[in-house]
C-alpha cells in the first residue's frame, strides 16, 4: 500500500486496538482495576500505563523525537523490574490518571504518525514501529482477558457464542508429508525478530489430529486415571501434578456425573465439543502418551499450517495469504470462549488440518530458541533473553488473541507449568513405512 494508506492502516489498527483495552478496563471498577486478581498477573491499572508507557518510549521519544512526558514512571513500568507479585506494592499511577496518561501518550503518537517518514529506518521502515506497538497492546490485552478469567464476582464481560460445527464428520488426524519446506519469515512487515528468518526445515512424515483435543476427549483421560498413573507424565510433569494436585483443567469441578466450569464469571457444563483449554504442557504431554502419541514439534505445527503441496510454497495462514476474517477463525475475543471443533472449514489447511489458527494456544514439544541467522531487533528483551529450555512454545493463537497479534509465523512462549493461559493442544504421531502408500 502507498504511504498516505499505510499510515491510515496503522491509524485504524491503533484506534482498534485502544478500543479493546478500553473494554476490559472500562467494565471493571476501579477497586478491581487496582487489585491483583492472581499474584499471576499484574493489576489491570498495571497493564494500562505500561501499554501507554511503551508506547510513548518507542513512539513518541524514539520513532518521533519528541519531549518525554513522563520518564520518572519508566522503572515503574518496567516488565523487566518488578516481579507480578510486587506491582501491587509499588506507586502506581491509580486509574484516573493511567487513563489520561494513556491519552496523552495516543494524541502525541497520532500527531507522530501523519508526520515521521516511513522509511529510512528499519524501526520505521513499513511502520514497523507503529506495528510493534498495536501487537504489544494486544498481546497485554490478552493478557488482561486472562486476568478477567482469573476475578472473582460477577460476569462483566459479554460476547455472542460461538458459530456451531460446520464442517461435518472429519477424520481423525491428516498425514502430513516429509520433506522440506520453508519455516519463518523475511518478508512478513510486522513480522517480530523470533518469527525472522524464513530458512528451510526438513521433518519426517507425520500425522497431526485434525482439530485440537476437546473437552469429550479430554474426559476420557481423566476418567481412566490420567492423573493418577506416572507412566504418562514426564518425571517433571508427574513432580508438577503432585506439587499442584492437578486433577483436571483449571477452573473446572466436578458436580456428580458432570463436569462444570466457571468462564469470565459464569458457571456451566464443559462443552464436550470444544478444544479443551486452561491445561498445562504437562498436562498435554500425559494426555499424548495416554494416547499412544505425543506432542508435534514446533516445525512440525508450522508445516502442517501453511505448507501447500500443490506448490511447495509455506503461506501466511492455513487458508492462504488474506488476513483473518470471522470466518477463518475465532480471534480477537468476539466470543469468550473456543468453538467447537468443525466449526472453521474455511479456515482448513490445504492438507485439511483444521482450527490452527484461533481458539486456543497450541503447545509443542519444543524448547523456545532463535531460529538460524536470528538478530534481535529492535532490543533483546523481546525475545533473545528468552531462550533456552526453560519455556516451551506456543502456537496459533486463542479467541482472546487479536488477528495483528497472530499469523503463521507467529511465537509464543511460556513455562510448561503454565494454565492460566488460553492454551489447548493437539497430538501428533510417526508415520510408519507401510503409511507412505
Amino acid at each position: 500500500m502507498g504511504t498516505e494508506q499505510l499510515r491510515e492502516h496503522v491509524a485504524q489498527q491503533l484506534r482498534r486496538t485502544r478500543q479493546r483495552s478500553a473494554l476490559l478496563t472500562d467494565s471493571v471498577d476501579d477497586d478491581d482495576l487496582v487489585r491483583q486478581h492472581s499474584r499471576l498477573m499484574s493489576p489491570l491499572v498495571w497493564d494500562l500505563a505500561h501499554i501507554g508507557n511503551q508506547e510513548e518510549i518507542w513512539l513518541v521519544r524514539d520513532v518521533g523525537g519528541r519531549e518525554p512526558l513522563r520518564t520518572d514512571i519508566d522503572e515503574l513500568y518496567d516488565a523487566f523490574q518488578h516481579p507480578r507479585a510486587q506491582r501491587p506494592q509499588l506507586p502506581l499511577l491509580g486509574p484516573t490518571e493511567a487513563r489520561g496518561y494513556v491519552g496523552q501518550v495516543r494524541d502525541k503518537v497520532l500527531d507522530v504518525l501523519e508526520r515521521v517518514p516511513l522509511e529510512g529506518r528499519r524501526l520505521t521502515e513499513h511502520a514497523f514501529a507503529f506495528g510493534m506497538i498495536v501487537q504489544h497492546e494486544q498481546q497485554h490485552d490478552e493478557t488482561m482477558l486472562a486476568t478477567h478469567q482469573l476475578r472473582a464476582g460477577a460476569p462483566v464481560l459479554e460476547a455472542p457464542p460461538p458459530p456451531a460445527a460446520s464442517a461435518g464428520p472429519l477424520p481423525a488426524e491428516v498425514l502430513v508429508p516429509g520433506g522440506a519446506f520453508t519455516m519463518g519469515t523475511s518478508t512478513e512487515p510486522w513480522a517480530l525478530d523470533n518469527e525472522r528468518p524464513a530458512h528451510t526445515v526438513h521433518v519426517d512424515p507425520f500425522f497431526i489430529d485434525t482439530v485440537p483435543v476437546t473437552n469429550r476427549q479430554y474426559q476420557r483421560f481423566i476418567a481412566d486415571g490420567g492423573y493418577d498413573h506416572p507412566r504418562w507424565w514426564s518425571e517433571a510433569g508427574w513432580a508438577y501434578r503432585q506439587r499442584a494436585d492437578l486433577t483436571a483443567p483449571r477452573f473446572w469441578t466436578r458436580e456428580g456425573e458432570r463436569w462444570l466450569r466457571r468462564r469470565f464469571g459464569m458457571t456451566e457444563p464443559v462443552p464436550p465439543d470444544e478444544p479443551v483449554v486452561h491445561v498445562c504442557c504437562y498436562e498435554a504431554e500425559a494426555y499424548a502418551a495416554w494416547a499412544g502419541r505425543r506432542l508435534p514439534t514446533e516445525a512440525e505445527w508450522e508445516k502442517a499450517a501453511r505448507f501447500d503441496p500443490a506448490t511447495g510454497r509455506s503461506r501466511r495462514y492455513p487458508w492462504g495469504d488474506a488476513d483473518p476474517t470471522p470466518e477463518h477463525a475465532n480471534l480477537g475475543q468476539r466470543h469468550l470462549q473456543p468453538a467447537p471443533v468443525g466449526a472453521y472449514p474455511s479456515g482448513a489447511s490445504p492438507l485439511g488440518v483444521h482450527q490452527l489458527i484461533g481458539d486456543v494456544w497450541e503447545w509443542t514439544s519444543s524448547e523456545f530458541h532463535g531460529y538460524p541467522g536470528f538478530v534481535a531487533f529492535p532490543y533483546r528483551e523481546y525475545s533473545e533473553v528468552f531462550f533456552g529450555d526453560e519455556y516451551r512454545v506456543l502456537r496459533g493463537g486463542s479467541f482472546g488473541t487479536d488477528a495483528a497479534a497472530c499469523r503463521g509465523t507467529f511465537r509464543n512462549w511460556d513455562y510448561p507449568i503454565r494454565r492460566q493461559i488460553f492454551a489447548g493442544f493437539r497430538t501428533a504421531r510417526d508415520a510408519r513405512p507401510d503409511e507412505l502408500g
